[in-house]
């Protein structure tokens, strides 16, 4: 059946029906249980599951993602909150070199059913420190899958799916999404698998998470002009689905890559090379519409100028198209 949901409500259900469907299935950070988060996307979760299955943990990032190291290679699948994505730098040890080598390490006997979910991105006027995007940090891991969704039935398919998965998954929620709705069916969405957002045959423009919204924006504004966009959103960076950016430029013959962070050393520079490698015949021009290279300021006007917002990417797009 389809509801129309909010982006929180639809993290909020699958985690309640993963928690249902499978006893192993554990979930806990700080302030999630009986705060029900700080971003009041997990009430109700204590209450239904008791203390077992959803309880809170000290202030310690790093002591909680050992334990839930320790809890996947037991047999458990846990589910662990990192307030905000900016603290994953304190969980770098367990993500990149614990939970992410022990699958290999064993011999692809022992799997690290092991899902870290946190909030990203700026817009929120939270400061420099709390407003980052994190996921270039980790493109380069392997064994770890980032998710990425846009919309509330992607947060709720992809969530199920990341909960699912075998071996780690780091699973973003932009603090600028919690807020939309849209109609969700509650059907699994596989990972590694990008969405045609838009269709169009003049440029390809690819984004994740709120850059998607800024970009169907632009797109709608580039319509009265004439130019139409083919919009991906990518759900998911690593893997990056490929095929389905090649497939748009084979007919468009020209990519921007819209990345919330900063140009120098981005997952939009991932795009871009692996188009290059794989499409270079069919590739007329390829860019990226990226942020400056600062941390993101507090100031709304100066966080606001600093966002790749729509009006810059149209305005970008106009002049590569002349």
């Amino acid at each position: 059946m389809t509801t129309t949901i909010d982006f929180r409500t639809a993290v909020r259900e699958a985690l309640d029906e993963e928690l249902a469907a499978d006893d192993r299935v554990i979930f806990f950070g700080e302030d999630v249980a009986v705060a029900g988060g700080v971003f009041a996307v997990t009430t109700g979760l204590y209450e239904k599951y008791g203390r077992e299955r959803v309880f809170d943990t000290p202030i310690s990032e790093l002591a909680l993602a050992g334990a839930a190291f320790g809890a996947a290679v037991s047999g458990l699948r846990p589910v662990v909150e990192i307030m905000f994505g900016d603290f994953l730098t304190l969980v770098m040890d367990s993500i990149v070199n614990q939970s992410t080598k022990y699958w290999f390490l064993t011999g692809e006997q022992v799997p690290v059913p092991l899902v870290f979910r946190s909030v990203v991105g700026a817009g929120g006027r939270f400061g420099a420190i709390h407003s980052q995007m994190p996921a270039s940090w980790f493109m380069g891991v392997p064994g770890l899958k980032i998710v990425t969704p846009a919309t509330p039935a992607d947060a709720k398919g992809l969530l199920r799916s990341a909960i699912r998965d075998d071996n780690p998954v780091l699973f973003f929620e932009h603090k600028r999404l919690y807020g939309i709705t849209g109609d969700v069916d509650g059907e699994l969405v596989p990972i590694g698998v990008a969405r045609i957002a838009r269709e169009g045959k003049d440029v390809t423009i690819v984004s994740a998470m709120n850059g998607v919204h800024e970009v169907l924006k632009a797109a709608e504004t580039l319509s009265a002009d004439g130019i139409e966009a083919e919009v991906i959103d990518l759900r998911t960076l690593r893997p990056l689905d490929i095929s389905t950016i090649l497939t748009s430029v084979a007919k468009t013959n020209r990519i921007a890559v819209v990345e919330e962070g900063p140009r120098t050393g981005g997952w939009a520079g991932e795009v871009i090379a692996r188009v290059t490698e794989e499409g270079l015949g069919d590739l007329d021009d390829a860019w990226r519409i990226a942020t400056p290279e600062s941390p993101v300021p507090y100031s709304p006007p100066l966080e606001d100028a600093f966002l790749p917002g729509a009006d810059r990417i149209a305005a970008e797009i106009r002049t590569r198209l002349r």
